[in-house]
C-alpha cells in the first residue's frame, strides 16, 4: 500500500511540471529558453529527479551502500515536496525514481 501511495505521489509530482512546462513553452516563445534555467521553475524540479537515475541505479544495485550526490539531492527534493516521500525509505524512493 505504501509503495502504491508513493508511486501515485511521484507520478502526480512528475505530471504537473510536464503540463506546466509545455504550457509555458508554447505561450512564452523563444524568450523562455534563457529564463527557465535560472527561474527555479517546476520543470527544473523534475530535472533534479531525472538526473539522479544513474545514482539511484547504483544505490539499488549496491543495496544502499553507494550514495551519489545527485541521488541525495533528489531524495531531499522529493521529501520537501511530498508527505508520502517523507515517510518512504531511501530505497523505496530510489526504486520509484528508477520506475519513472
Amino acid at each position: 500500500m505504501t509503495r502504491l501511495l508513493l508511486f501515485c505521489a511521484l507520478a502526480a509530482f512528475s505530471i504537473a511540471p510536464a503540463v506546466a512546462g509545455s504550457f509555458a513553452g508554447s505561450s512564452a516563445g523563444a524568450s523562455s529558453a534563457g529564463s527557465s534555467a535560472s527561474s527555479g521553475s517546476s520543470s527544473g524540479d523534475d530535472k533534479v529527479v531525472l538526473q539522479a537515475r544513474d545514482d539511484a541505479a547504483g544505490f539499488v544495485a549496491s543495496n544502499g551502500r553507494i550514495r551519489g550526490a545527485m541521488l541525495e539531492a533528489a531524495l531531499r527534493h522529493l521529501r520537501e515536496g511530498s508527505i508520502a516521500a517523507r515517510q518512504a525509505s531511501d530505497m523505496e524512493l530510489a526504486q520509484a525514481i528508477l520506475a519513472r
